[in-house]
């Protein structure tokens, strides 16, 4: 089977193997590419039209736990400038974000014991409260399936968590003794149990990753079938084990975004701030691939440049509101549309 015609099955059928998935990333050309992509936006267009919806990103805090080998915040990076926002200023970048507009509020941060279950509870109920209209995602890591119930019992609608890769060994080289692949996966399960939307996720390109393991990524998504899939391509941070290696590239990030709208059509597909880190078009790009989330920055400018995840990070320095109108201008130049919504995924 050529391809095309594996391109075509994956359209009707939603569904490969791993090894065809593989076939998919080795043998590809560059028409076989633009084949796809037109598929796949053919396919995001017939569920959500012109359509782009936005999430306030609030990044809470840097301070983690974990040591993982690529991430800037790890927590043996003594070069790290700290900080955790108080609930007040949280609560006051959803007020910001609410009057630009966004109707979803992610908090992000790293694995951080000061953001307790009371405490986070306590800022998802005054959100809630204040703006009822509104989506409250968190992205805060590994934790137990009484704290996931807590935080959604307290208001929190979605929850993204990052699979990194759906290879075990792979997993173990990016992370070091501790942290547990079969536990991240279990987290997924448990946060899909409990009700909450959910959002997994892998870097492309990072260390030791082949194609081999993308394959099972792809398969994973298909069989997990997560509301939402961040990927984006791996960035080195000069301050970790991994600052000499390459970045992961846009070609291959497009082509996963639109294989992964093919394997899922309604799937909420951000193209990322990585993304537009490593091209100054490359948020377009990704909309162009089949993405149709977008995450701009709510955080205090005084504290975007200390979340720092890899290294040359855009729109440390913008005021909410300008990074809500450069977006909008980006969108539009490719013929598509910012839209006030929640952005529920349409099953």
């Amino acid at each position: 089977m050529t391809v095309k015609e594996l391109i075509n099955k994956l359209a009707v059928s939603h569904s490969l193997t791993a090894q065809e998935y593989r076939f998919l990333l080795d043998e590809r050309s560059k028409d076989d590419e633009e084949y796809l992509k037109e598929l796949a936006v053919a396919a995001r267009k017939d569920i959500y039209g012109s359509a782009v919806f936005v999430r306030g990103l609030i990044e809470i805090g840097n301070y983690c736990k974990n040591d993982c080998y690529y991430c800037g915040i790890r927590r043996s990076n003594r070069s790290c400038d700290r900080y955790r926002l108080l609930p007040e200023q949280i609560t006051e970048c959803a007020k910001q974000g609410y009057s630009l507009g966004f109707r979803t509020f992610v908090l992000q941060g790293g694995e951080d014991p000061f953001y307790s279950d009371g405490l986070l509870c306590d800022v998802i109920k005054e959100i809630k409260k204040l703006f009822p209209d509104c989506a409250v995602t968190l992205s805060l890591g590994e934790r137990s399936r009484e704290s996931f119930l807590a935080l959604f019992e307290a208001g929190a609608d979605r929850y993204l968590l990052r699979h990194e890769t759906a290879s075990k060994e792979l997993y173990n080289k990016l992370h070091p003794e501790g942290m547990s692949f079969d536990n991240r996966m279990n987290c997924l399960k448990e946060l899909r149990s409990i009700g909450y939307q959910v959002g997994a996720g892998f870097m492309v390109g990072s260390p030791y990753q082949t194609n081999a393991e993308l394959a099972l990524d792809l398969k994973f998504i298909e069989d997990f079938k997560p509301d939402m899939c961040g990927i984006g391509p791996f960035i080195p941070h000069k301050d970790t084990p991994f600052a000499s290696f390459r970045a992961g590239t846009l070609k291959d990030t497009c082509f996963l975004l639109s294989v992964i709208r093919l394997i899922y059509p309604s799937i909420l597909l951000p193209a990322t701030t990585a993304l537009g880190t490593i091209h100054p078009r490359g948020r377009e790009l990704g909309i162009l691939s089949g993405a149709n989330v977008v995450m701009p920055n709510l955080s205090p400018v005084t504290v975007r440049k200390k979340y720092e995840l890899y290294d040359n990070k855009i729109c440390t320095g913008e005021e909410s509101a300008e990074c809500r109108s450069c977006l909008e201008m980006r969108m539009k130049s490719v013929g598509y549309e910012i839209v006030t919504d929640r952005g529920d995924i349409k099953k």
